[in-house]
């Protein structure tokens, strides 16, 4: 996520890497990625309400784990989509704005050590609600002769992935996890989206848009109870077979529904790209588990821990790292913003980024939803 917004500025790279036009039937590695979240989110979902299970947690309890860590995602996906439509005309500089915001979230949401002083963390986390507001209350959006307020176009990528994992996992909790009612339910939803490109449905459709975030996410739970379900039997030796017939299926009845469910777009978010997408992924965890669990390979992977045990840590960091740079006028020289240079300079900058959420993380500084 990190490299591919990084370079989606750089010119003179091939097609096949960046993100394809709207007006495109097509899809590039940068389309890749955001499904990819998402399915992942599916993927952990069943192992985070388990534990709290586990723990003798209530419904209750975990449904109001749920809600706040949806509404965290929305809010912080609020705030993102706003910064897209940012005025000329407003009080603070975009740069000052972006950078206040994000300091925010870190305040609200850091990983605060259970033995510090309750008073000190709770003037953090009301600093940083307060600083949320003043941003809200002086915001100015649209152009400078027609500005607007805040107001939520899109609710931007965690705003999304927020909607996806409240619904998915409110499903999870209620269905307790059977793997039969998910199945159902991600057949469910793949229906759903291919009936509203095909114009059977008129979406959007409440909470869940034209079901192509939730079908990604609900595969990624599915595909994480069957690993679940044949680890309790004995029988993961299965997994090979049904990992990639599964994950080959999906991207053939991608290629199969393009022709009349949109063709293939991340932008709308079509049925083929929801297909193709979650086959890629399915084969890449298969891949990752046979090289992790089997070859005991997880060393490899050492050098990007972070991005996994502080992802949200890393997806903001950028924020930081970008509008630093606006708010100080500095650019990248031509050279490295072009072709096979600025393509490994976006790699170098998300390794950079990794590597100081590593750090961070040693200090316990990483956010915590």
């Amino acid at each position: 996520m990190i490299f591919v917004n990084e370079s989606n500025g750089v010119k003179n790279v091939p097609l096949w890497i960046d993100h394809a036009e709207a007006s495109a039937d097509a899809m590039g590695f940068a389309d890749t990625i955001f499904p990819a979240f998402l399915f992942i989110v599916g993927l952990s979902l069943p192992f985070a309400i388990n534990n709290k299970i586990k723990k003798g947690e209530s419904f209750i309890s975990i449904l109001l784990y749920i809600l706040t860590r949806s509404a965290a995602l929305l809010i912080i996906g609020f705030y993102h989509v706003n910064l897209e439509d940012y005025s000329p005309a407003a009080t603070l500089p975009k740069a000052v704005w972006a950078l206040t915001i994000t300091f925010s979230f870190f305040l609200i949401w850091l990983d605060y050590p259970e033995a510090m002083n309750k008073t000190k963390k709770y003037i953090f986390i009301g600093t940083g609600i307060l600083l949320l507001i003043i941003m809200a209350v002086i915001y100015k959006g649209g152009s400078a002769e027609a500005t607007t307020w805040m107001r939520p176009s899109w609710w931007g990528i965690l705003g999304i992935i927020g909607w996806s994992y409240l619904v998915c996992a409110i499903l999870y909790l209620i269905s307790k996890g059977k793997l039969s009612l998910l199945i159902l339910f991600w057949i469910i939803f793949a229906a759903i989206n291919i009936a509203v490109h095909m114009g059977i449905l008129q979406g959007p459709i409440w909470l869940i848009g034209d079901g192509a975030p939730v079908t990604l996410t609900m595969g990624g739970i599915v595909i994480s109870g069957i690993y679940a379900w044949l680890t309790g039997i004995g029988k993961t030796q299965r997994l090979w077979a049904i990992f990639t017939v599964l994950g080959l299926t999906l991207i053939a009845a991608g290629l199969f529904v393009r022709p009349f469910a949109g063709g293939i777009s991340k932008i709308h978010s079509t049925p083929a790209w929801v297909f193709i997408c979650s086959g890629i992924t399915i084969l890449f965890f298969e891949l990752a588990i046979y090289l992790i669990d089997i070859q005991g390979k997880k060393d490899w992977f050492k050098w990007i821990a972070p991005a996994g045990t502080s992802t949200l840590t890393c997806y903001l960091m950028p924020y930081f790292q970008v509008f630093i740079m606006r708010l100080f006028h500095v650019h990248y020289p031509l050279f490295l913003n072009t072709g096979a240079a600025g393509l490994i300079r976006s790699f170098a900058i998300s390794f950079i980024l990794i590597a100081l959420v590593g750090l961070m993380e040693k200090r316990r500084i990483r956010l915590k939803l």
